[in-house]
């Protein structure tokens, strides 16, 4: 399988990486079945969290890692902020995995600026970190972030950090730009790493599972770390990993034009809507729209299993408090619209924007609690 560098470090990671989320979803013989057959078949990159399952995955891993440490690069995570609190995480994580030291260490969920504030702050979680570092407990330091790139952005400049994982996926490409657009670039000016994760938009664009592992790799991104509950998944990513033709350009916006799951709905940020009779900036509001549900709720009546995926994912980052509050200061808001219609005449991709600034503006002030069904 090939392998990338990671940034500025010396960590050579495999293409694909396998994400250890799924494997508290196994019986802990099947969960090391699946480790050894992707380390078997190539792989070389785990990461897992204590956060996942309590412990469960790491513990899982560890198994495997009392016989094949010196195979595999390992990367675990902690949603801890202050310095106290992560160092005892990792001794815990480290006791679980059975290793003296990990690889990667993540700032699990770095999505607010109000967790910046806390890791960064005098015993904060990276002092902590710092110190397990001199300790030699860990050898490069990274973050995740799932909702924000902005606050991503942010974090490379308050501290020096080796790598960074982000959501990367067809379908997202559209709800947060900024991570293509501003936050790679970025990182890669810095020789920060890129981990993508979610590749399938958590599940959500399973039928189209070949072009959208494509759509990542094409990306400049070091590895792309997926989950596998059955020996089915991991063999048929492998397969697609190592059979991999990057997309071109062309390709690239054909697909944005036929992707089902962007349809006519997703607004694909293009502004060719602009400018608007009444003033409204109509790609910003569709921006806030993603972040609030992804633009998964559509009013377009689908068979159960098709609604309860929607339904369960359109919260799942949790961000719906920070897109209502930014569109609270939007001025003129779509209720500005007059409906005239010349922004439909002019959307490539043939959406009905005056429905559409109704059905967002409807999601952006209702204050009701929404769903929020994120499961860690």
């Amino acid at each position: 399988m090939e392998r990338r560098k990671l940034g500025r470090t010396d960590l050579e990671l495999s293409l694909l990486g396998l994400g250890g989320f799924h494997l508290i979803e196994l019986l802990p013989e099947e969960a090391i079945r699946l480790v050894h057959m992707y380390l078997d078949r190539g792989g070389n990159y785990l990461e897992t969290a204590e956060s996942y399952g309590h412990g469960d995955s790491e513990s899982k891993l560890g198994e495997v890692l009392k016989t094949r440490r010196k195979e595999c690069l390992v990367a675990t995570k902690s949603g801890k902020r202050s310095k106290s609190e992560v160092l005892q995480a990792i001794e815990g994580s480290l006791r679980r995995l059975h290793t003296d030291s990990v690889d990667l260490f993540f700032v699990h969920e770095s999505n607010r600026y109000e967790v910046l504030e806390k890791i960064t702050a005098p015993q904060g979680a990276l002092e902590g970190i710092e110190q397990a570092r001199r300790e030699g407990k860990i050898r490069y330091v990274a973050f995740s972030n799932h909702a924000t790139p902005e606050v991503a952005e942010q974090a490379l400049h308050v501290y020096p950090f080796h790598a960074l994982m982000i959501p990367l996926n067809y379908f997202d490409r559209f709800n947060f730009p900024g991570w293509e657009e501003r936050v790679i670039p970025l990182a890669q000016s810095q020789g920060v790493g890129v981990l993508a994760m979610k590749p399938f938009a958590d599940g959500f664009l399973w039928r189209h599972g070949e072009k959208a592992l494509r759509y990542t790799l094409s990306l400049p991104v070091t590895c792309v770390v997926v989950g596998a509950n059955t020996e089915e998944y991991l063999l048929q990513d492998i397969a697609w990993v190592e059979h991999f033709t990057p997309m071109d350009g062309e390709e690239r916006e054909q697909w944005f034009r036929e992707a089902p799951e962007l349809g006519k709905y997703v607004c694909r940020q293009c502004g060719e809507c602009l400018p608007c009779p009444q003033g409204i900036d109509i790609p910003r509001i569709f921006l806030l729209e993603g972040q609030y549900d992804r633009q998964m709720k559509d009013w377009v009546v689908r068979d159960p299993a098709d609604y309860a995926l929607r339904d369960r994912l359109r919260f799942w980052f949790g961000n719906q408090d920070y897109a209502q509050e930014t569109y609270a200061r939007v001025a003129p808001n779509a209720l500005a619209c007059n409906r005239c219609g010349e922004c439909e005449k002019r959307c490539p991709y043939g959406l009905s924007v005056v429905q559409k600034l109704f059905f967002a503006h409807q999601k952006l002030v209702d204050r009701r609690p929404p769903g929020y069904t994120r499961i860690l």
